[in-house]
């Protein structure tokens, strides 16, 4: 689903919260590109949703009071997402690694 040879750097589940249902995808962040995944199910891709170029801005995530019962939201090409809170640190990586690198801890594994 994915183009050849892309290396996966992120992956995190994501609801989309547009009206009137909602619909579940898989954010795939690779060294190209930001593909969702549409998803039949929990674990089953069923299809690209779309793809974006990987200089795609993820966050600023939108954290919402936890009275709300809604976790973290994004917003990618005016759709917005929730995300699960265990998530924000993947997708403030992933926005890190494509903005400003040297933000990044160095790798501590480089070989794995």
């Amino acid at each position: 689903m994915l183009g050849p040879g892309e290396d996966i750097r992120y992956v995190f589940p994501a609801l989309a919260m547009s009206p009137p249902a909602t619909a579940t995808f898989l954010v795939v962040v690779t060294d190209r590109s930001v593909t969702l995944l549409s998803m039949a199910g929990r674990d089953s891709p069923s299809g690209v949703w779309a793809t974006y170029p990987r200089r795609t801005r993820l966050g600023p995530m939108e954290l919402r009071p936890i009275e709300f019962g809604s976790g973290p939201r994004i917003e990618i090409d005016g759709m917005v997402f929730e995300v699960e809170v265990e998530y924000a640190a993947v997708v403030a990586a992933a926005d890190a690694e494509a903005f400003s690198p040297g933000d990044l801890p160095r790798d501590p594994l480089p070989d794995l």
